[in-house]
Order: C-alpha cells, then sequence, then structure tokens
C-alpha cells in the first residue's frame, strides 16, 4: 500500500493493561497522534484550521485488532488519504516496527464544520491537495 506518511511510536508503560500488552483504546490514540503529527507535516495544524473556522470531526472509524504490542515496543504507524465527496477517508495501519507483524487496520471517516456547520470540505481538500 502506498502510504504518504508514516512516523514511529513508542509503547509506554502506562498504556498497557494487567496482562503486558496494549490496551484496545490506546491504539484509537495512536492513530489520531498519527493523523494530527500529519496534518503538521503537511503544513497545517489543528490549532491552524480551528484558527479559519475549519473544524474536522471524526465521523465514523472501523477498526481490526489483529496482534498486540506489549511494553516498550516501537511500532511504525503509516496512513493514506483519500477523499469522497464531502468525506475524508483515512486509511491506517500499525505494524510491529522490529518484526513487521500487522498490527492495526483501521479506516476513518472524517468530516469538516465550517463555521460550525457541515460543509463539503474545500477547504480541508485545498490544505491536502498534493495528497489526494
Amino acid at each position: 500500500m502506498d502510504y504518504i506518511y508514516k512516523q514511529q511510536i513508542k509503547v509506554r508503560d502506562y498504556e498497557v493493561d494487567s496482562q503486558g500488552i496494549v490496551n484496545n483504546a490506546n491504539y484509537l490514540h495512536y492513530l489520531e497522534i498519527t493523523r494530527h503529527d500529519f496534518c503538521e507535516q503537511a503544513g497545517t495544524s489543528f490549532r491552524a484550521m480551528q484558527e479559519k473556522g475549519l473544524d474536522p470531526v471524526v465521523r465514523k472509524i472501523e477498526i481490526e485488532y489483529l496482534a498486540s504490542l506489549t511494553l516498550g515496543e516501537t511500532m511504525l504507524s503509516c496512513l493514506r488519504m483519500e477523499r469522497k465527496g464531502a468525506r475524508f477517508i483515512f486509511v491506517q495501519d500499525i505494524f510491529n516496527a522490529t518484526n513487521g507483524t500487522h498490527i492495526v487496520h483501521a479506516v476513518v471517516t472524517v468530516v469538516c464544520l465550517e463555521e460550525g456547520r457541515l460543509s463539503r470540505g474545500d477547504l480541508l481538500a485545498s490544505a491536502f491537495s498534493q495528497y489526494l
């Protein structure tokens, strides 16, 4: 798969449960960290978008847990994006950075609010035009 952004994230001690594996809810955090960092790398931030009256919001997340990470392991979090009408679709995958095991596959659907109203997302599309 052709990813447009990749980053490494290390599992911290407070992210694991009593079984020593990453709690499932933390993968949502990793996915969001990756989307936020991608936005900054692409030349904008959520704060900058908000100052322009633009608020990208998650509409739906489909996530498939394929394997687990444990304390101290490093993951490679990857994403690509596409636009379908007013929706921005982020396809995100997390891999174990050491052995390449596919950990999580997620499809995150984002819509845009402009000045508090649902929009077609043209402002966001122009910000990410080189990636769509």
